[in-house]
């Protein structure tokens, strides 16, 4: 059950927004500002309520932690009083969806009004948000602390740790899930094991804890952890913000062939990057038989957020990570010529 369609209106960043999605991998691309992350954690909201029950509203509040956990807070701030005077957000999967929409003076959320809640949560659907920052080093405890205090981080990051806490699933796992699990270790060097809620890389030279790891491996642990416990599996839906950070890019091919296999195994994926190698890797790599779309997020004229969405890295317009690298490249150019004419 992949999410189809999302559409937002006078959400966040967003004034009117409405984007159909791949079952199988969907690329965010865009300049900061452009609501990439937004977008996924909106999403992400929805998946997770299929299977909690939760109310919408408050998961949304959770998740994107307004300032006192205000609400009303999420509505566009930009148009002023041009706004409809309430955000709404919409997911889809095919025919079932779920919405909500709230004012600016809505606090809790307990006023916001939402729909759909009945049929949706009768599929609930198994959902991963991999936030930017990695949080398996800073395990041990915080999830106790979070469950007991008011801590500033949002919700994405206690619910990363529970999927990774899972322990695996009965039974072998299928043939491909098992091929990505050994190109992981052969990239990490090793397997994830878990002790008293803290990780570590066995290795042939031994056990090191995570605190030890550079965390681009620690990336990787992850999505081994992910793998190997049947939280990333058929029907799945993995978000990831920023796979790319503090790896190595000799990596980034590797972890592009990660993501092909999840969604030739039924897994639907969303990341946004701003790595031009991260696409290209992408591009390359991929088959005609893959399930791939860039959706390029970008502002209008007007200040809007709009988007166009491609099947290929040349498709994507406006490209703003392409535009930078010309721009080196020119002047690179440019600086080898002025050294040869002199």
């Amino acid at each position: 059950m992949a999410l189809t369609r999302v559409t937002l209106e006078d959400f966040t960043v967003f004034d009117c927004l409405d984007l159909e999605l791949s079952p199988g991998i969907n690329a965010l691309v865009g300049a900061n500002g452009t609501g990439k992350t937004h977008l996924m954690k909106v999403c992400y909201a929805a998946c997770d309520i299929s299977r909690t029950r939760s109310r919408f509203a408050a998961k949304l509040i959770e998740d994107f932690l307004p300032s006192d956990r205000f609400f009303g807070k999420l509505v566009n701030r930009a148009k002023g009083d041009e706004g409809s005077g309430k955000a709404t957000a919409q997911v889809f999967r095919d025919e079932m969806e779920v919405n909500v929409s709230f004012s600016p003076e809505s606090h809790s959320g307990r006023s916001a009004r939402e729909r759909g809640m009945r049929d949706w949560t009768k599929a609930p659907v198994e959902s991963v948000y991999i936030p930017v920052k990695e949080m398996l080093a800073n395990a041990p405890g915080f999830r106790s602390l979070y469950a007991r205090r008011d801590i500033h981080f949002e919700g994405v990051y206690e619910d990363i740790l529970d999927r990774a806490y899972l322990p695996p699933l009965r039974g072998p796992l299928n043939p491909p899930m098992k091929c990505l699990l050994a190109k992981l270790e052969e990239a990490m060097g090793g397997e994830v094991t878990t002790k008293d809620e803290e990780f570590f890389l066995s290795t042939k030279q031994g056990a090191f804890e995570f605190t030890l790891l550079a965390e681009g491996l620690r990336k990787l642990g992850l999505l081994w952890l992910l793998i190997q416990n049947g939280a990333l599996s058929d029907g799945s839906i993995l978000f990831w913000d920023e796979p790319e950070t503090n790896l190595n890019p000799k990596l980034y091919g590797v972890l592009m062939d990660v993501l092909l296999e999840l969604q030739r195994n039924g897994v639907q994926v969303f990341f946004a990057t701003h790595d031009y190698v991260i696409l290209k890797e992408l591009d390359l790599r991929k088959t005609s038989d893959d399930q791939v779309a860039f959706h390029s997020l970008y502002r209008t004229e007007e200040g809007g957020i709009a988007c166009d969405t491609a099947d290929s890295y040349l498709g994507i317009h406006p490209n703003a990570i392409a535009e930078a690298f010309s721009n080196i490249y020119d002047r690179e150019i440019e600086r080898s010529l002025k050294g040869i004419s002199q």
